[in-house]
């Protein structure tokens, strides 16, 4: 190879694969290594001619440096945690001055943070990028999330914004978030808001299918229905409605749905996770989210799940009538609605919060924005939420009251409606419920904590706060 590649990449499983394609197609020569010589030259004979010669595969990891130009460009999608950091030491001896590291993987923020510190000592830049929507997003335009260092990010800017998919108004959906570990935060505050939507998805679908009765060629009709929505319209309710719409291909049957013969068992790969630990320690309320990462624990709980089968329940919900089956449809629509805007409200809150904390300075218009285009969680309704968390303050105050509205009338009555009905039906709605009472404990004017505090200084004279005067107080209560 005589000229040298404008950027590389380590690890071709499925997404590195096709962010390269990306890279390649936008025009920019790419070198890529995996550690696996075979998968690397089957992934150039598959690919290298596909984008005019642009994809160059390498057999060691010190050809693959030497086939960059300077300063270096290098993307890892290596699983995170550990095998991150062996890559790093392997790597960073074989480079010089100002060359930059991308870890575009699901790092955790704060091992991000450890690392920029520790490759600046050696005069490296690091920079870490969450990137979002998947396999195709990554081939034809995902949402990126840069954070690290300003100077770095200006030397990718240029390819970054290329292979990034565009918002409504045809930007790039890429935009430097901040220093250190502040992109993997965001990709980590974007995961928890996709498990609190999907687990409100699956919810709808239990009440939907078990209450309801419909079928999955009704459920299909249904969701594509709910996806006209403008504030429902979403990547994740489109599949939805494709999804059952599925027919079983190993399957004889005609009636038979791919849906049925899938286990009921989801796993968590640790970014929800993450997302419910640091809310908790930032003191941050994202009861929604938390309700989600809780439904994936129990429903991988099996074993559990088979012991508890000589549990009764005991439903007190009436069959549903032709005209009930309808009201049903439109109930879940407007609890969905609201529910769905609340999993986005959660999510601005905690990064809200951890910019405060970390002393980041994110600009939240921002974020909604690389949301709206190539990430799983994008929506119609990002553009709402985009304005009304920009600079136009008559603006933002617009979209406000337009969205605080949705919930002051007969929606919220039909959403109340439905987690009774749902509820008497012996059906779980953890998120359902989280996010009403997410809503209702904001719009409450007095919470019942007073009591607690009662007692804490009661057991544990631990002192309280008073309505008429201040200071803190202590009573013998006994």
């Amino acid at each position: 190879m005589k000229d040298k590649s404008a950027i590389g990449l380590i690890g071709l499983a499925t997404m590195g694969a096709n962010l390269a394609r990306n890279i390649a197609n936008k025009g920019f020569s790419i070198s890529v290594f995996n550690r696996t010589t075979e998968k690397t030259d089957k992934f150039i004979k598959d690919f290298g001619k596909e984008s005019g010669d642009k994809l160059h595969g390498s057999k060691t990891l010190k050809e693959f440096v030497a086939s960059l130009e300077t300063p270096r460009k290098i993307i890892l999608l290596v699983k995170a945690g550990k095998p991150v950091d062996d890559m790093i030491t392997e790597l960073s001896p074989l480079l010089d001055k100002n060359d930059i590291i991308i870890d575009c993987g699901n790092s955790h923020f704060k091992d991000t943070e450890r690392r920029q510190k520790e490759l600046a000592t050696r005069n490296l830049h690091f920079i870490g990028c969450g990137i979002s929507g998947g396999e195709e997003g990554a081939l034809h335009g995902p949402s990126l999330m840069p954070g690290g260092d300003k100077s770095a990010w200006e030397k990718i800017r240029p390819i970054f914004e290329k292979i990034a998919a565009k918002d409504f108004g045809g930007k790039p959906c890429v935009v430097h978030l901040g220093d250190f570990g502040s992109g993997h935060f965001v990709k980590m505050v974007h995961n928890g808001i996709e498990y609190a939507i999907m687990q409100l998805l699956a919810e709808s679908y239990d009440i939907l299918k078990n209450l309801g009765k419909f079928s999955n060629p009704e459920l299909a009709k249904i969701f594509s229905g709910y996806n006209k929505n403008p504030n429902l319209k979403s990547f994740l309710i489109e599949i939805t409605a494709k999804i059952f719409a599925k027919k079983d291909p190993e399957s004889s049957k005609k009636d038979a749905y791919l849906i049925d013969f899938i286990k009921d068992s989801a796993g968590q790969k640790g970014t929800g996770k993450w997302t419910t630990e640091i809310a908790h320690d930032l003191g941050v309320f994202i009861p929604t989210i938390n309700a989600a990462v809780d439904a994936r624990i129990v429903s991988g709980d099996t074993k559990g799940r088979q012991m508890c089968k000589v549990l009764k329940l005991t439903p007190t919900a009436k069959k549903l009538t032709s005209s009930g089956k309808k009201n049903l449809i439109t109930q879940l629509e407007n609890a969905l609605e609201l529910s769905i805007i609340l999993c986005y409200e959660q999510g601005v809150g905690l990064l809200t919060q951890s910019s405060k904390e970390y002393n980041w300075n994110l600009d939240l218009a921002e974020i909604t924005r690389i949301w709206q285009g190539g990430c799983i969680i994008r929506s119609t309704y990002l553009k709402n939420l985009t304005i009304g968390l920009g600079k136009d303050k008559t603006a933002a105050t617009k979209i406000f009251k337009k969205i605080t509205n949705l919930f002051a009338g007969p929606k919220q009555k039909s959403w109340r409606r439905l987690l009774t009905l749902s509820l008497e039906s012996a059906i779980p709605i953890p998120a359902f419920s989280a996010s009403l009472n997410f809503y209702d404990s904001y719009a409450k004017a007095h919470l019942p904590q007073n009591l607690i505090q009662a007692q804490r200084d009661f057991f544990g004279a631990h002192g309280y706060e008073r309505t008429d005067k201040k200071g803190s107080f202590h009573t013998e209560w006994d």
